[in-house]
């Protein structure tokens, strides 16, 4: 199979969706792997590199996207990626479709058959091409909420690990999955005043046992939640329904109770965010205000750490796509349910259930697609 890897071109996006160690292991399988001269430079990764791995390197991203059988990223394809995807080309990639209506709509018009990152399954229900970005994004959101927080970015001006005599910073996670366990990791390190909410018991009990006097746990409905806002220097928003939009959990009327200059950090701005007030930002311009609340939605915060993201990404991904590149695409879905689960669009179609029901399309199921 042809496999091409072209250069990120979403704002600071530095990841690459092939190492050179990655193109090198499908090179050893036989395959032709195409690489856009200077993807890799985000990583420290050099054309010559790839060069030395067995891939070729090619000037802009036009002949990948005519020629490849197979286009592996990191990020969403933006409107001129995806204006140049066609029928029958496969797509292996983040794509958090169920907020972003213009982008399901380019990739139902291309023809192309789309793979998921985000909806791949594992065992006991997991997501483990989601899980190394989760773990990375959770623990940046404390970097940025305590960046967020310092009187000159906006914040209250609060140090979240506090100095004898003063009082520590209360963090608030919303959720305690793979983003809010990271995050409440990091939060508890630094000594902040944590609290961990989340609707399932069993998650609070685990939870609650891994930190025992470090962090404490808090059952989350609307009454609590309003509570813990009001009195929280940091929120991080770490909610996720895969394949779905993030439910509003933040309601515009609660930063009312809030304190000026707190932060919300919304890790679950790919999905369309958990704060009501949330709009996905850039690292570029990272935060905004609202009723006197500072807002972080960068939409790709992993990118800013790009090397240990790329990385931690490709040891993931990486053995999908050498059983799609070996099997094909539809004998790699047949034999592996969980693969099977990534499949998003398909010829035109919505094959994804969350995505179908969210936007309004009509759902074709994964079994129609693989016979």
């Amino acid at each position: 199979m042809r496999i091409g890897c072209p250069r990120e071109i979403k704002n600071r996006e530095y990841r690459v969706g092939l190492t050179p160690e990655s193109a090198k292991e499908l090179a050893s399988h036989g395959h032709e792997v195409w690489i856009e001269s200077g993807a890799g430079e985000g990583i420290g990764a050099h054309d010559a590199q790839y060069v030395a791995a067995g891939a070729k390197i090619v000037a802009g991203p036009e002949p990948i996207f005519a020629e490849c059988e197979m286009v592996v990223k990191v990020k969403e394809p933006q409107a001129e990626e995806r204006a140049q995807l066609r029928e029958g080309q496969l797509l292996y990639t983040y794509l958090h479709l169920a907020p972003d209506p213009e982008q399901t709509a380019d990739l139902v018009k291309s023809g192309a058959t789309c793979i998921a990152y985000e909806t791949v399954t594992g065992p006991n229900r997991t997501l483990p091409l989601l899980k190394p970005m989760s773990q990375v994004a959770g623990r940046m959101s404390i970097q940025a909420g305590a960046t967020a927080l310092e009187k000159a970015h906006g914040g209250r001006g609060v140090l979240l690990g506090g100095v004898p005599g003063v009082m520590p910073g209360k963090v608030v996670v919303i959720g305690g999955g793979v983003v809010g366990f990271n995050a409440a990791q990091m939060a508890a390190g630094l000594g902040a005043d944590v609290v961990i909410m989340d609707r399932d018991p069993e998650v609070l009990e685990r939870v609650g046992t891994h930190f025992e006097a470090r962090a404490s746990t808090r059952f989350s409905n609307k009454a609590n939640l309003e509570d813990a806002v009001s009195e929280a220097d940091l929120v991080i928003g770490a909610v996720l329904v895969p394949g779905a939009a993030a439910p509003k959990l933040v309601t515009r009327a609660m930063l009312g109770t809030m304190k000026p200059g707190a932060v919300l950090v919304d890790v679950a701005i790919d999905q369309g965010g958990c704060f009501e007030t949330s709009r996905a930002t850039t690292h570029d311009d990272p935060t905004y205000v609202v009723d006197g609340v500072v807002h972080y939605c960068v939409a790709n915060m992993p990118g800013a750490v790009s090397r240990t993201s790329t990385y931690a990404l490709n040891n993931v991904t990486l053995p999908h796509a050498l059983r799609i590149a070996d099997l094909g695409w539809k004998e790699a879905l047949r034999s592996d349910p969980h693969l099977a689960q990534g499949l998003n669009v398909h010829a035109g179609r919505v094959t994804y259930p969350a995505v179908a029901e969210e936007l309004g399309y009509e759902l074709l199921p994964v079994g129609e697609v693989l016979g």
